[in-house]
């Protein structure tokens, strides 16, 4: 068994809610760092597709079971160790940790792999046409939960088995650009003349078209072994009338990645902050394919694919051997003001932010969806050259809009519970966890 399996996890003690500010702050306590300790990763990935019919979610109005498989989906994690300390990035082909499912999966994952918890990034790409995840039988289809409780052991054999591939080696950053995602914030007119914003596509708008690319190399042979990208966009090519399951953009972006790559090499996806972008082409009813047609999310994917290939190629330098350090807590943000209520704590609504850092490159994982203005503030605001942003990480919390979007409305502002502000804090918070991280005082082990 992998040594670092053995290691105890810290004891979480308790932390007084405090009104919009932090409710938990947890960073890993071995901060042991030696230039000759070399940094050590490992990758897996697991198959995760449901054996039968579900539940997909992402769509209220979509209320029939799964009808089949379009393409599998998968877990993929990638496992780094130096010094002492650990980091594991987990991407599945899901949704999103909604229905309470958050916590759950990653204690079972703490347990099972002795993780500290700011040591894990549990992260959705926020595919619309995977199986909705419950516990609750009262709240969801028995298959659903029982694929739920399934897939609690499949991430614990996902992680285990990237811990223990552990091996020294290299990473290499590189960026490139895709048009894949769109602003999805339309302005449309109703039949009175009046404005209104509305989903559709919007390219006038802001779009964060960045493809954040890692590259993970073994130490001794150079051989490629990871292929961490992360991107802007909803994966909602396939709409409600969809009944497939499928990984949607993200998803069959990864599956062309490993197919291209080789299938030694592990590609996960993430999804960047993009809650105001969707793909060129949205929510259509299914994967057409007459006359020689390529179906749009198969297109799209590639296409996404292809750019982070690209960017492999690329990249020829390792940027780090570490320092590894992470740090993970729950933000109280202003919430939207209910009326009927006097109650002080109904006046904030809990976010969750993990940090965390591989020598020079930096990884945010956010609890909810962010508009890709936001990311962008936080990569701007970032003290490392290289910072990765991750969302539908470790929480569910909603969409988290832009101060400056209130006053226009639209399905992001309506259904989010917080208030005009939360976004300019999501953004000093980082940029003070990252600040943190990196000045950090490193100690001799």
């Amino acid at each position: 068994m992998n040594p670092d399996l053995m290691r105890p996890r810290a004891i979480m003690s308790a932390v007084p809610r405090v009104l919009s500010c932090v409710c938990v702050l947890l960073v890993t306590t071995d901060l042991s760092f030696a230039e000759d300790q070399p940094l050590r990763a490992g990758a897996s990935r697991i198959e995760i597709t449901p054996a039968q019919p579900v539940t997909l979610a992402g769509y209220a109005s979509r209320k029939e079971l799964s009808q089949g498989v379009h393409d599998p989906l998968s877990a993929r994690a990638v496992a780094f160790s130096q010094g002492g300390n650990r980091l594991v990035l987990v991407s599945i082909d899901n949704l999103g940790f909604y229905n309470g499912t958050a916590e759950p999966l990653r204690e079972e994952i703490l347990n099972a792999c002795r993780l500290q918890p700011s040591e894990l990034f549990l992260c959705a790409i926020h595919t619309h046409s995977a199986p909705t995840l419950t516990l609750n039988p009262e709240k969801g289809h028995s298959n659903n939960v029982q694929y739920t409780k399934w897939l609690q052991a499949k991430l614990v054999e996902a992680v285990r088995s990237a811990l223990d591939r552990l091996e020294p080696a290299e990473i290499g950053v590189g960026s490139g650009s895709s048009p894949v995602g769109s602003n999805r914030r339309e302005v449309v007119q109703d039949n009175t003349g009046q404005t209104r914003i509305a989903l559709g596509r919007n390219p006038s708008l802001l779009t964060d078209r960045e493809v954040q690319v890692l590259k993970i190399n073994g130490a001794n042979r150079g051989e490629l072994r990871g292929a961490l990208f992360a991107y802007s966009t909803h994966s909602t090519s396939l709409g409600p009338g969809n009944s497939l399951i499928s990984g949607d953009v993200h998803g069959l972006a990864e599956q062309f990645l490993e197919r291209y790559l080789g299938a030694s090499v592990v590609a996960p996806g993430f999804a960047g902050a993009s809650g105001d972008i969707d793909p060129w082409y949205r929510v259509l009813p299914g994967f057409k394919t007459t006359h020689g047609w390529i179906p749009e999310p198969v297109l799209m994917g590639t296409l996404l694919g292809q750019e982070v290939a690209h960017v492999l190629g690329r990249i020829q330098k390792p940027v780090t051997n570490g320092p590894i350090r992470t740090a993970i807590q729950t933000l109280q943000l202003p919430r939207k003001k209910a009326p009927e209520t006097t109650d002080a704590a109904a006046e904030t609504a809990p976010f969750v932010m993990t940090v965390a850092r591989v020598g020079d490159v930096a990884f945010v994982g956010l609890g909810g969806e962010v508009f890709n203005e936001i990311g962008k503030a936080i990569k701007t605001a970032s003290p490392f050259p290289h910072t990765f942003i991750f969302t539908h990480c470790n929480g569910a919390a909603g969409y988290v809009p832009t101060s400056s979007s209130y006053p226009e409305g639209g399905y992001e502002v309506q259904t989010s519970p917080f208030a005009p502000g939360a976004d300019s804090r999501l953004v000093d918070e980082a940029r003070r966890m990252l600040a943190a991280l990196q000045s950090a005082k490193e100690s001799s082990p």
